[in-house]
């Protein structure tokens, strides 16, 4: 059976990739490169594994970092369409064949005994007093709850279990305030953060 098709798709793009998306996934921000890229540039002191991606959308930032670092990749979001169009990015870039798009709740997503090098987060950040203000935008793919951290919470919970040793964790965020927040967290360590054109990109170790 055919996968369904895009709705008025576009394709933009991104790095030294090119996606494609329409407006039931979170448009890709040309900022956020800069997640993949770092990415890339930790890749070189990591342990030896693939990467993990949580809250992946259309894909673009795991993607792009796996073709950067040349590892293998699995991306997860809750999102069954957003990983139908992940997957059509993974065939776009070439690099399918070490790709693995899974829908569903990150928390069993993952299985037990999966380990990676780095965990690459994209989780929604806006509180949910303002998503109103972003109408084009999927709200499940906006939404982080009254603070805006919720399912960055979850994420940090999802990557303590499954970071191999000496791997890192790399999550966007809003603002420095909510690094500052998840940063403080019981079990990490912040190792740096860079600042985007509308967020940021916050880098943590196992404490």
């Amino acid at each position: 059976m055919s996968s369904p098709d895009l709705t008025d798709p576009e394709v933009m793009e991104f790095g030294v990739i090119h996606v494609e998306h329409d407006d039931r996934v979170l448009r890709p921000r040309p900022w956020t490169r800069m997640q993949s890229e770092w990415a890339a540039e930790l890749a070189h002191d990591l342990p030896a594994g693939p990467f993990l991606e949580l809250c992946t959308g259309a894909g673009q930032i795991g993607l792009l970092a796996a073709v950067l670092s040349g590892r293998r990749l699995v991306a997860v979001d809750a999102d069954p369409w957003a990983c139908e169009v992940a997957t059509r990015n993974a065939a776009r870039a070439g690099i399918a064949d070490r790709v693995e798009v899974r829908a569903g709740d990150m928390r069993t997503a993952v299985g037990d005994r999966e380990a990676y090098a780095l965990v690459v987060a994209d989780p929604p950040w806006v509180t949910s007093a303002e998503v109103g203000r972003f109408p084009e935008d999927p709200l499940l793919a906006i939404d982080g709850g009254a603070d805006g951290l919720a399912v960055a919470r979850l994420c940090l919970e999802v990557a303590a279990g499954h970071l191999l040793p000496g791997g890192l964790l790399l999550v966007q965020l809003g603002d420095d305030a909510q690094a500052d927040a998840l940063a403080a967290g019981a079990g990490w360590v912040e190792r740096g953060r860079r600042h985007g054109e509308r967020g940021l990109v916050l880098l943590l170790a196992p404490a």
